[in-house]
């Protein structure tokens, strides 16, 4: 069960992507907790790329106790076809930077089950954890991370691939013709069921893909990223090399 969105959208520029880890590390922070102190719980979908994993090095090196990590769920919105272990692994990254980082209770982790799968056995297998967590309430995320790629794909959603116009579930297999390879995704309407949605930009590269995505031409077949409007806010943390000359709401 999903909800409608109704986006409100906001951008963060600081100087630097060091500056960039930050202020979305203080963001994260107070949202965590407050959905804590609402809900008893914090739902996250994660990110890969150098941004997000900045992020996560910052918030393991948060002060014991902050943030009641035992009451936050991790997801991922989107993984490799790898094992968990390999170098390539967006659960390993994380594991690596926060999770086994983080002193004190660790936090709940639902990673996408690579090991000895098919995507497509991975993806069914993903969304039945996810739908056994919901039960009969909406699933809505409180935070949901997302990067940019230079072709304005984000998550595993790229341009000109079938996931991108899936309505009826919430993770697919989604094969990556120029890639070579296929990726376990989340897909746009359970992206958009979050009440806190921040992108994570960092660089002269990405400066195409955010005019493309902010333009007045809206084809998600071609920026998928624009299929991103989630229910509650939208937030755009970049450094002024990615935002120049770029047009934000």
């Amino acid at each position: 069960m999903l909800i409608q969105n109704n986006t409100h959208a906001h951008s963060i520029i600081q100087a630097t992507p060091e500056q960039v880890a930050l202020a979305a590390r203080n963001w994260f922070v107070s949202i965590a907790i407050m959905s804590i102190l609402q809900r008893d719980r914090c739902i996250v979908a994660l990110s890969g790329g150098s941004t997000p994993k900045r992020l996560y090095q910052l918030l393991a090196e948060l002060p014991e106790g902050l943030i009641d990590w035992s009451k936050v769920h991790l997801f991922w919105g989107d993984e490799r076809n790898v094992p968990s272990d390999h170098v390539d692994s967006n659960f390993r990254m994380v594991r690596e930077a926060l999770i086994d980082r983080i002193i004190g209770p660790k936090p709940v982790v639902h990673a996408v089950p690579t090991d000895g799968r098919t995507p497509a056995e991975a993806a069914i297998n993903y969304e039945r954890t996810m739908r056994q967590l919901a039960g009969s309430s909406p699933f809505i995320f409180d935070i949901v991370l997302l990067g940019l790629g230079d072709d304005a794909h984000t998550a595993s959603l790229f341009p000109e691939t079938t996931a991108l116009k899936v309505l009826n579930r919430w993770v697919v297999e989604n094969e990556v013709p120029k890639l070579s390879t296929h990726r376990i995704t989340l897909t746009a309407p359970i992206l958009n069921a979050s009440r806190n949605t921040a992108f994570l930009i960092c660089g002269a590269s990405k400066q195409w893909a955010l005019g493309k995505i902010h333009s007045a031409e809206r084809n998600s077949n071609l920026y998928p990223a624009q299929l991103v409007r989630p229910l509650g806010d939208l937030w755009w943390f970049m450094d002024e090399a990615a935002s120049e000359a770029t047009y934000v709401e």
